[in-house]
């Protein structure tokens, strides 16, 4: 790395194009080097963005690949390189055949960067509504599309993504109660330990019924006999809802509902009561 030494003492290097050229040249005819130590060449007083854009085109002329150019401008910069989305985007204008590495002029508009300022009106403006589009707040900052998309995903690191359903949304007062009761009953489990013994809960499924002539069974067989087949046999149409209530000992009682039995609360006011009496 000596060469490199020589390089970083001219004072006349002014030009970040020159010293573009004499980098590129000393890479070319110095295949041995790491690509690593390639992200170090230009290693003194000029601006480091303006820099790694001069390394990520000498990239594009070695033909290594997006990915690993950002990786090595990542692991050359450390918290000071350029994110993923900027990088690719110098990539593509190289292999579209850009020289400059300066930034085109902004129309007012775009901006190139994400001041502290921006990064905050977008954390309040989600904060105020998580559904505003990436649209929505581009028009209210007034900054590009790209800049609010690499605010939201690199400075903020956030994702969109869909709500999830669930079956029904509690009240606070119901959260409040479900708490009340769990709490209630993990303090009878500590004050006795017979508690969980003496509980009764309670499930229903709906269930299919087989033909026992059919189900599928094992049997014996002798070595020199095949083994038996059968048919596999389909789920019967006709299904029933199965109430089964259960304790720590296993099944305590079960029940079919009739056919055509509408389960409202009144039918298991009915079916709650008949546990309760064979307990007794």
């Amino acid at each position: 790395m000596n060469e490199c030494a020589v390089l970083g003492s001219r004072e006349h290097h002014h030009s970040a194009c020159r010293l573009k050229s004499l980098c590129e040249h000393w890479v070319l005819h110095n295949t041995s080097v790491c690509h690593h130590e390639c992200l170090h060449i230009c290693d003194f007083s000029i601006d480091v963005k303006l820099e790694q854009t001069a390394n990520i085109e000498f990239c594009v002329k070695l033909g290594k690949p997006r990915a690993e150019t950002f990786e090595m401008i990542r692991r050359g910069y450390g918290k000071e390189a350029m994110s993923r989305a900027r990088c690719f985007e110098w990539y593509a204008r190289f292999k579209r055949g850009r020289t400059l590495l300066e930034d085109d002029e902004s129309s007012g508009r775009t901006f190139t960067s994400s001041p502290p300022k921006h990064v905050e009106t977008i954390r309040r403006l989600l904060h105020e509504d998580r559904r505003r589009t990436i649209k929505d707040i581009a028009t209210i900052v007034n900054v590009s599309y790209g800049t609010v998309q690499t605010i939201l995903t690199c400075d903020l690191n956030m994702h969109r993504v869909a709500a999830k359903f669930v079956p029904r949304l509690l009240t606070p007062e119901q959260k409040e109660h479900r708490v009340a009761i769990c709490q209630d009953l993990r303090q009878s489990a500590v004050d006795d330990p017979s508690f969980m013994s003496r509980v009764i809960t309670g499930d229903k499924s709906w269930v299919c019924g087989y033909d026992p002539e059919t189900k599928q069974s094992s049997q014996w067989k002798s070595p020199g006999f095949p083994r038996p087949k059968k048919a596999r046999q389909s789920l019967s149409a006709k299904k029933s809802m199965l109430i089964v209530f259960f304790d720590i000992r296993g099944i305590v009682r079960h029940e079919f509902v009739p056919e055509g039995q509408t389960v409202n609360a009144e039918f298991y006011c009915n079916v709650l009561r008949r546990p309760r009496e064979d307990i007794r």
